[in-house]
């Protein structure tokens, strides 16, 4: 099981939100891109990158930060954030990003999922952000009538190749992993799933291994980074001592 670093970049800061609100936000470092080397330098294989204000403004913000961390990137990104158009993700992944997450796009414009995943297969993922069951958008600022679930799999039924499902109760808010929610929503897809939100310590890892053969292949990593409840390197070495 991969554990994915998160950057969430908002006015070219790394920065994190409590739940998914734009009013909590903790600063934890003024430059992304050394924030990358660091999560590189201690082991991490895949970067899960984020342009907040993006998300929220609905076209991308930060792209001069996510272009330098893509310059130096030795290892696979994945990108997301105000993602909208064909040109957004062509730029992304013409510059180095390995996949590109759809999230308000998905939803509100099936026929751009299913036009990126034919062009880029293997290489779309949708972020599928939940609030109390229900899929939220717009930076999760906005809930829709939508279950989560709903749309997970109406997208990979339009050729989406992974799903992140984001529990944003618990998102920032280092209460732990939903492991039960995780591996039901895991089991009613074909495509890998990759969990988000909630988790604080090695503990919330280890309860996640189990579910690498439920389809649970990663699993993000945020604030427990930040604020040093988690230690990538050991989380990192248990799930790779566990897998081989």
């Amino acid at each position: 099981m991969l554990i994915i670093p998160a950057i969430d970049i908002r006015g070219g800061k790394c920065v994190r939100l409590f739940q998914g609100d734009y009013g909590k936000e903790t600063v934890y470092g003024e430059d992304p891109v050394e924030m990358a080397r660091r999560w590189m330098e201690q082991g991490a294989r895949f970067l899960h990158l984020v342009d907040l204000d993006g998300a929220r403004e609905g076209t991308p913000r930060n792209r001069d930060t996510l272009r330098r961390i893509l310059e130096i990137s030795f290892i696979p990104v994945q990108i997301g954030g105000g993602i909208r158009t064909l040109t957004d993700m062509e730029e992304y992944l013409s510059s180095g990003a390995s996949r590109i997450i759809l999230g308000t796009a998905a939803y509100a414009d099936p026929g751009l999922l299913s036009a990126a995943c034919h062009r880029w297969p293997g290489r779309i993922a949708v972020d599928i952000a939940a609030r109390s069951g229900k899929a939220a958008i717009s930076g999760w600022t906005r809930e829709t009538a939508v279950p989560a679930l709903e749309l997970a799999r109406r997208c990979e039924s339009l050729g989406a190749s992974w799903i992140i499902y984001t529990d944003i109760l618990r998102d920032g808010a280092q209460k732990g992993i939903d492991v039960e929610g995780t591996r039901d929503f895991a089991r009613s897809l074909s495509i890998p799933v990759i969990a988000s939100g909630g988790v604080s310590t090695l503990d919330d890892i280890v309860s996640l291994l189990p579910l690498e053969s439920e389809g649970v292949r990663g699993v993000i990593v945020g604030r427990a980074l930040y604020a040093g409840t988690l230690d990538l390197r050991e989380a990192i070495s248990l799930a790779e001592r566990k897998q081989g």
